[in-house]
């Protein structure tokens, strides 16, 4: 340390002080760039190349007219088909086969899903193995917007385009609630970030909680 001038104060700086403060940055800023990024990474399917033209079709199950529409359409354009979810085989095989006169190879029945999320799940690893980059998505018209959403995550996630073919549902149509929409969004996200659906895992953990709490 050099000598101090005579007639200068020796003035002591406490350690630390005079630096730059580096803050962390704020955990809202942290938290909107890990949404940005997770829906940059969910949406991809919707901003990487365009896809070929339809390579099959989809049907969601639930109403006996969707299936009705979708064996037209497989007739009409050649397409196989997925059922997920639908008739008894008896009946499907007899619409499909009989009815509209497609091969049984055309035609996939499929009774793994429960619910709308669990209709692309069970599925959409398949599709990416047989390489489907582009199906249409058959489902009744009051209930495309939720199957659209949670499909464009779970779908979009692997890199397959779905593109909406609603069946009118006329005086049958059903309003669905906004909450059930979010509802299915919220547990299609939350199945691509971990793999797991999160109506299993309260079905296997909270569920059984509640019960010996006596809250259910």
């Amino acid at each position: 340390m050099p000598p101090v001038a005579p007639g200068r104060r020796l003035e002591v700086v406490p350690p630390g002080h005079g630096r730059r403060r580096h803050r962390g940055l704020p955990w809202r800023l942290l938290l909107a760039g890990s949404l940005g990024l997770t829906l940059l990474w969910l949406s991809r399917g919707w901003w990487l190349p365009s896809p070929p033209p339809p390579q099959m079709i989809l049907v969601l199950g639930g109403d006996v007219d969707r299936e009705k529409a979708a064996a037209r359409l497989a007739r009409r354009d050649g397409l196989p088909v997925v059922v997920s979810g639908g008739t008894n085989p008896e009946y499907a095989h007899w619409l499909f086969e009989q009815r509209e006169g497609l091969p049984r190879h055309q035609v996939h029945l499929d009774y793994r899903a429960s619910d709308t999320v669990s209709n692309f799940t069970t599925l959409v690893d398949d599709l990416r193995r047989a390489r489907i980059r582009h199906a249409l998505l058959v489902t009744s018209s009051d209930h495309m917007e939720r199957a659209l959403l949670v499909g464009r995550i779970v779908a979009g996630s692997r890199g397959i385009q779905l593109t909406p073919v609603p069946v009118p549902c006329g005086q049958l149509c059903v309003h669905e609630r906004r909450r059930r929409l979010w509802e299915d969004g919220l547990r299609s996200v939350i199945w691509v970030v971990s793999g797991q659906d999160l109506r299993n895992w309260a079905e296997a953990h909270l569920v059984p909680w509640l019960g010996r709490a006596g809250l259910r």
